[in-house]
């Protein structure tokens, strides 16, 4: 897909990880929909990208609000193309405390946020890719979304967000056969430690002591790259299926 082609529905888009993606995609002339609950950054983030760029108050965790607002993203930004998963939450806890066992609510509420929340913009945007024009190779769309290094080596404190983010890269898989049929294509990019709204209050020794944790290069990820693998899996149509490591080589320790 060429990226002046995408039309690309942006969950957690007004700011971090989203943001960044959104605005590499506006320089290569492509439109987009801001999908996030954020409205004062929402409306800020629209201000900077242009004419090309609108914002959709969005719980990815409600089915209908979502549909909504992708069948009106589609309209106002002249389709829908493109699925990029960026919102979620940290959701950090032990499962035994010091007040005591993980209270349910807490694990539950990382994982709809994370997991159901990709799923269920997932499966919206799909239903409304398929009916686009193939191009190139038969394909009608792609599905983008984000999982964690933590998916595969979560440390203490984070069973709830490492589920969550395990959950996204089982389903990208499945997805992606699935979907094939559609012409859609389905993958995961699971980044490491990364300057996003989540990093970017803590203290500065905590922050070196984290850029010390990465070989090379050893500092934190910058959104831009993460954006540059987004961009370069919409360009691939052969990458299809899988979760790609941006980590510069950490493996994360136990705590």
């Amino acid at each position: 897909m060429k990226l002046e082609q995408v039309k690309a529905a942006i969950t957690g888009g007004a700011s971090g990880l989203g943001y960044a993606v959104a605005e590499r995609l506006i320089q290569e002339g492509a439109s987009v929909a801001l999908l996030d609950v954020q409205d004062d950054k929402g409306a800020a983030a629209v201000e900077a990208l242009g004419a090309r760029a609108r914002y959709f108050r969005t719980d990815v965790t409600n089915e209908e609000g979502v549909s909504g607002s992708l069948k009106a993203a589609s309209v106002v930004i002249g389709g829908i193309n493109t699925v990029i998963n960026c919102a979620g939450v940290l959701g950090a806890g032990r499962v035994l405390g010091k007040q005591g066992p993980m209270p349910l609510a807490q694990f539950e509420s990382t994982i709809r946020v994370n997991l159901v929340g990709s799923f269920n913009v997932a499966k919206a945007g799909a239903q409304i890719m398929q009916t686009n024009a193939a191009g190139d190779d038969g394909e009608r769309g792609v599905i983008v979304n984000t999982a964690s290094v933590a998916a595969f080596e979560g440390q203490i404190g984070q069973a709830a967000y490492s589920a969550s983010k395990g959950g996204i890269v089982g389903m990208t898989l499945p997805m992606a056969r699935e979907l094939s049929r559609f012409g859609i294509r389905v993958m995961t990019i699971a980044p490491g430690i990364f300057m996003t709204p989540m990093a970017g209050g803590m203290p500065d020794e905590v922050k070196a002591s984290l850029e010390a944790m990465v070989p090379f290069p050893s500092r934190l990820g910058e959104p831009g790259e993460f954006a540059d693998a987004v961009c370069f899996i919409l360009q691939n149509r052969y990458m299809n299926g899988t979760t790609l490591r941006l980590d510069g080589a950490v493996r994360m320790q136990p705590k």
